[in-house]
């Protein structure tokens, strides 16, 4: 029997796995397999597309190198476009009218944008976004508006996934980016009006312009386009078009040989894979299953794969009648994800909604009416629970009797809501891209001996895909090794095989007191990104030794002592305990924000920001604001923000105790000290709870009898309650349980892990805190109260250090080598205000 030959039509990342796929088969050595693609280069990764604006290598994309189909006898023809099939003779011809013959033809041509027939569609500057090729175009012609017209703008038609991210690619272009979506919503397949309101204020706010509800009518301009015209004298001056309006199947190739097709596009298949014709195979957005086009990859993944065993006579692997569309992505660093059904009428199910739009988060879960069943959900702003959220409706597992804490968080003591990873079924796909269960991990574990996230990855490829599976098969491979008997290591990164607590206890006891030495001792090679803030932040906890020092190793913010926004600014903050400011500081702080043209906000924290400053300005600044009795309030650093305080029983009539003076006190007892992540604190005159203390890291409610204390809480983007440590203590015990418990943290903690995801993965939860800090079961609460005292004892305000230091205020220019500043950088006003003209 000779060699077969199967042809494959399409090199994108359908037709890339179908090789993949039928590469790794002992079977694959009796066939002959050719590939075509019409692109100048082998397949990469169009999910990740716009990533490539910030490197502008197209070899960071790629999903395997040239090298890789010869090394797998995979004939690789690219730059060649399929233009005709003969089904009679099994021949295909090419645009050079070279001709092939197959015994097995796949086609996976996948899809191409549609262009809506608008008037002046054909302009210059307007273009698609599809391939590395049309990127490389936008770049080119963006650089071009630039030289003339340096606040150039770009519209995207379409609000979709691939709108989006080409809003964030014109963005990273330097252009002003507009989105415009003839829906009223965006994402209206994605998402529901609100999540969809949410998603767009959070854009909005990072400088993406949003126009929904908006039909082009024509593309204006001369030749090249210079607006968008709505109608009604609707129009947007724009310089650049980016299309991103939906797709089609590139169905050509079924049409000329007389494939079955679908009344709107697509090629019929059988859940087989198999088009009208059996010996032709069509995957991934070319391919018409159950009347649907699935523009997702998992589903084309699951295609090519059956396709592999169709054609290598297993037919017993088939494509489920049901497919899965849920998803979860990174759009412009919002979380968004959707799963089951997203969104239904009250009569099919009740759905249970989280809204802050503070935060820009949109949570919401759908139940069955009996509240037993998971149906479906949205996520935005916030998908951590995404993974678990997912399996749990895929595997009908029951819901809690609480199903709100799921999206809202436990408020039971220590634990969530969640169950274990492990308590998954061995069937459960983690790795919807390449269809990795959970049984598939844990046996890699188990049987296989592979030990790390990157030796599982490389068996079993689960997390190659998008990634969103990868924080699930951590712990699955964690839990496993946990069951062989073995210590799961948490190493730091790869330069130090250490997890954070075991570097702070090395560098104290060693008294190592820089990087570089810690480095020579017990790392190795020259560090990264993720160390050096790490281990700065130790020395910093160990030492209370300010940013100021070793600041090669901070990160942007602690370098300079302010958080840098968005238009190359910083931001000024500083500190006002309990909120408590008098008048002649009020003033001194309009004062200077006007002299430096800041833009000022009172924050919920109890403070005044001041945004705009350049980075020359910020010692000036600093200078006079020392002067005026303030010091620096660390909105930058990872220690302590705020304690936020009621007005207590001084002013309110309810008030069981003075929440003012003892915030005050709070915050100038802990400003200054590092930590693995930020922490608040709140303190509330009683149990009307108006300084909202349960929703901090640490937190005081005054009651009869002294003050309960609770620790453990927000946590960042997922909300928490925070626990109760202790009840009606006085005001000297309830300090001593939170100095314990923050310098128990700062020890034990990962590198920026908030207290409230600490507490819950601590084993034994608020209990087991309760027992080292109160009871002194570990008998340490001698040395976390010294420990603790030595912080505070030493405090420095960085910003005082700065100013007054030369060799540290020297850093604060925009170059290194000439003392002028950077013209390019402009105030930009948050909101628009509007106000009297005698008050500018």
């Amino acid at each position: 029997m000779g060699m077969k030959t199967i042809i494959v039509v399409g090199n994108g990342m359908v037709g890339y796995k179908f090789c993949e796929k039928f590469a790794a088969r002992e079977e694959s050595k009796h066939f002959k397999l050719i590939v075509f693609g019409e692109e100048p280069r082998a397949a990469y990764d169009r999910v990740h597309l716009s990533e490539f604006f910030e490197n502008r290598d197209a070899k960071a994309l790629e999903m395997a190198p040239l090298e890789w189909y010869a090394d797998n006898d995979i004939e690789l023809i690219v730059n060649e476009r399929v233009t005709d099939i003969h089904r009679s003779k099994k021949t295909i011809t090419t645009a050079s009218e070279k001709e092939f013959i197959y015994d097995y033809l796949v086609l996976a041509t996948g899809s191409a944008p549609f262009v809506p027939p608008i008037q002046g569609v054909e302009k210059k500057g307007v273009f698609v976004y599809r391939t590395i090729e049309d990127l490389e175009a936008m770049l080119s012609y963006a650089e071009e508006i630039k030289k003339s017209k340096p606040d150039g703008k770009a519209a995207i038609l379409g609000g979709g996934l691939l709108g989006l991210e080409a809003g964030k690619a014109v963005m990273d272009m330097g252009l002003e980016p507009h989105v415009v979506e003839f829906a009223p919503k965006l994402m209206p397949r994605q998402l529901d009006a609100r999540s969809s309101n949410v998603l767009q204020l959070t854009l909005e706010s990072i400088g993406i312009s949003i126009h929904t509800g908006k039909a082009t009518n024509s593309i204006m301009g001369n030749g090249a386009i210079t607006g968008m015209d709505f109608g009604e004298d609707d129009k947007l001056d724009v310089d650049m078009l980016v299309i991103s309006a939906g797709i089609r199947p590139r169905d050509e190739l079924g049409k000329t040989c007389n494939l079955e097709m679908g009344v709107r596009g697509g090629i019929v298949v059988n859940d087989k894979m198999q088009t009208s014709d059996p010996t032709i195979f069509a995957i991934g957005e070319v391919a018409l299953y159950n009347q649907m086009i699935y523009g997702l990859v998992a589903p084309g993944y699951e295609m090519a794969e059956v396709a592999v065993n169709q054609i290598l006579e297993q037919s017993d692997v088939v494509m489920k009648s049901e497919i899965d569309m849920s998803t979860k992505l990174k759009l412009i660093g919002v979380d968004v994800a959707s799963f089951g059904i997203p969104y239904m009428p009250a009569e099919k199910g009740l759905s249970i909604i989280y809204e802050n739009k503070t935060k820009g988060i949109y949570k919401r879960i759908n139940v069955s009416h009996d509240g037993k069943t998971l149906l479906g959900g949205i996520m935005v702003g916030d998908a951590e629970d995404y993974s678990i959220l997912h399996q749990m409706y895929l595997n009908n597992m029951p819901l809690p009797d609480n199903a709100e804490e799921l999206i809202v968080g436990s408020r039971g003591e220590g634990g969530s809501a969640f169950g274990s990873a492990m308590d998954l079924p061995d069937t459960a796909v983690i790795c919807s891209c390449e269809a990795v269960t959970k049984g598939d991990v844990c046996c890699s574990v188990l049987d296989n001996g592979n030990e790390t996230l990157k030796d599982v990855a490389k068996a079993t490829k689960a997390t190659t895909g998008c990634g969103g599976c990868k924080p699930m098969v951590t712990d699955l491979i964690k839990e496993s090794l946990k069951t062989l008997g073995k210590t799961v290591k948490e190493r730091l990164c790869e330069h130090f095989d250490y997890s954070r607590q075991e570097l702070f206890d090395l560098a104290k006891l060693k008294g190592i007191t820089d990087y570089d030495t810690l480095l020579d001792e017990v790392g190795t090679g020259n560090g990264c990104e993720v160390c050096k803030p790490a281990v700065a932040a130790i020395f910093a906890s160990l030492y209370n030794e300010t940013a100021n020092r070793q600041e090669t190793i901070q990160d942007s913010n602690d370098r300079f002592l302010a958080n840098i926004q968005r238009n190359g600014t910083y931001s000024v903050v500083p500190r006002v305990a309990g909120g408590e400011i008098t008048p002649k500081q009020l003033m001194a702080i309009g004062r200077i924000a006007q002299k430096y043209d800041l833009y000022t906000k009172i924050t919920g924290g109890q403070r005044i920001d001041m945004f705009g400053a350049k980075l020359h300005e910020l010692p000036m600044i600093w200078e006079e604001l020392i002067a005026e009795g303030f010091e620096t309030g660390q909105a930058y650093g990872k220690s302590l923000r705020t304690v936020k305080s009621c007005v207590g029983s001084t002013w309110c009539r309810y008030g069981m105790d003075e929440s003012v003076s003892f915030a005050i006190e709070i915050e100038h007892r802990y400003k200054g000290i590092r930590s693995p992540h930020k922490f608040k604190g709140g303190v509330s005159g009683c149990i009307r709870e108006c300084a909202e203390a349960r929703g901090k890291d640490f937190g005081f409610i005054a009651v009869e009898g002294g003050w309960n204390v609770y620790v453990g809480g927000n946590g960042g983007a997922t909300p928490k309650h925070a626990l109760l440590l202790a009840e009606k203590v006085d005001k000297e015990t309830a300090i001593k349980y939170v100095d314990r418990f923050i310098m128990f943290y700062i020890k034990t903690a990962q590198p920026l892990q908030r207290t409230a995801p600490w507490l819950e993965k601590l084993e034994g939860g608020i209990t087991y805190l309760q027992n080292v800090v109160i009871n002194d079961s570990l008998g340490i609460v001698d040395q976390l109260d010294a420990e603790m005292q030595a912080l505070v004892d030493s405090y420095v305000c960085e910003w005082k250090e700065a100013v007054e230091t030369p060799e540290i205020r020297a850093r604060y220019t925009h170059f290194v080598n000439s003392e002028e500043t950077d013209n390019n950088i402009e105030f930009v006003s948050l909101r628009e205000q509007k106000m009297p003209k005698e008050w500018a």
